[in-house]
């Protein structure tokens, strides 16, 4: 399996318990993160001078905290698009930090496939995991991720399925309603229609992390710049509350369906 992802957190974000319980059944969990994320928000004062309108050290710091997530989920392989430090976080949509001359939406984006192609040829996945057209929720780097991942997979010959990550609106409901249940959170908790969902119905395939939420809360809490963590909550530099929910949701956007709750159903020798 081969996921693609924008920047340091995306990974475990969207599809951390999915790669944990992939490397703990003994499946090859290859990430491929595309910027190191040196826009981001930095939530901890102590580390603020990182960021890019200091020191511009966040990228490093960032790539460390990604170290440690991997670690977490069980995951030692992952690249870095064009190598590291080569594509740089364009920051949200309208922000000066797209004309950096190493913007990641501001590069080639036939080169960037190529980069990314050559990692496939080489990993030989039969599932790529990125983000929809939309890029989940928007971001700039997100979409970019999605175009060049569908043009490098395309003829790809070891590549069955493709799959965008996807958040339930099913799920995401459920979860909301109980963290509104507790008066002692210390922030917001997002309302039903504050946050990019998926109708349940569009969902193809659902994976249960129960198992090994303990990892993707551990790695969650690896990258301290960007998310605060509780035991079944999470919150970005917003202060706004979204749950940790037990099931990750993905859409085949490529490839033959195959069982609801496993992204690799009918492929294994």
């Amino acid at each position: 399996m081969l996921l693609v992802h924008a920047h340091p957190d995306d990974e475990t974000l969207t599809t951390g318990g999915t790669m944990a319980v992939y490397a703990a059944r003994g499946v090859r969990v290859v990430l491929v993160t595309c910027t190191l994320g040196e826009e981001g928000e930095i939530i901890p004062p102590h580390l603020a001078e990182l960021g890019s309108w200091a020191g511009d050290q966040l990228g490093g710091y960032r790539d460390g905290e990604l170290a440690a997530a991997c670690a977490a989920l069980g995951v030692t392989e992952r690249h870095q698009l064009g190598g590291i430090g080569r594509w740089r976080d364009s920051g949200m949509a309208g922000t000066l930090s797209a004309d950096h001359p190493r913007a990641f939406t501001g590069g080639d984006a036939g080169e960037q496939a190529a980069q990314l192609r050559a990692v496939i040829d080489e990993v030989r996945p039969q599932v790529v995991v990125t983000y929809d057209a939309n890029g989940g929720y928007g971001h700039p780097d997100h979409i970019r991720a999605h175009r060049i991942t569908m043009a490098a997979t395309e003829s790809a010959p070891s590549v069955r399925r493709v799959f965008h990550t996807v958040s339930s609106a099913g799920a995401v409901a459920t979860g909301l309603a109980g963290l509104r249940e507790r008066p002692e959170l210390p922030f917001r908790v997002a309302a039903d229609d504050e946050l990019p969902t998926t109708p349940d119905e569009d969902i193809d395939t659902v994976v249960d992390v129960t198992r090994l939420l303990p990892a993707k809360v551990a790695a969650l809490r690896a990258h301290a710049t960007q998310i605060t963590v509780g035991e079944d909550w999470f919150a970005l530099s917003n202060d706004i509350i979204q749950p940790i929910t037990a099931t990750e949701h993905f859409v085949l956007a490529r490839g033959e369906a195959g069982a609801r709750t496993d992204l690799f159903e009918g492929l294994r020798p």
